[in-house]
């Protein structure tokens, strides 16, 4: 193939053919995915729930009780932990 303006077509056709086939390859691994995501379903889990433990599970152990610490702490200032609820349901009784 030929050099135009110093870009070199069967390189840059190489480049992109490589990045085709990625490309397909990448949305059948997201068809997979999703049918894996449809079995777990069908056995009665939460998705919204396996896509959080999958986030919680790619960060690293310091990030992750960084920000249950954190969670915890705006929990409880918004009154919501366990045992603020428990005092809640005291008093409402």
């Amino acid at each position: 193939m030929s050099n135009i303006g110093g870009v070199s077509s069967a390189h840059l056709k190489s480049f992109i053919e490589r990045i085709e086939r990625l490309e397909e390859e990448k949305a059948a691994i997201g068809e997979q995915i999703r049918d894996v995501f449809a079995e777990a379903k069908g056995s009665g889990f939460d998705i919204k729930i396996i896509r959080q433990v999958l986030k919680i599970r790619k960060m690293e152990t310091q990030e992750r009780l960084e920000q249950e610490e954190l969670l915890d702490l705006y929990l409880a200032a918004l009154g919501m932990t366990a045992p603020a609820l428990k005092e809640d349901m005291s008093a409402a009784a």
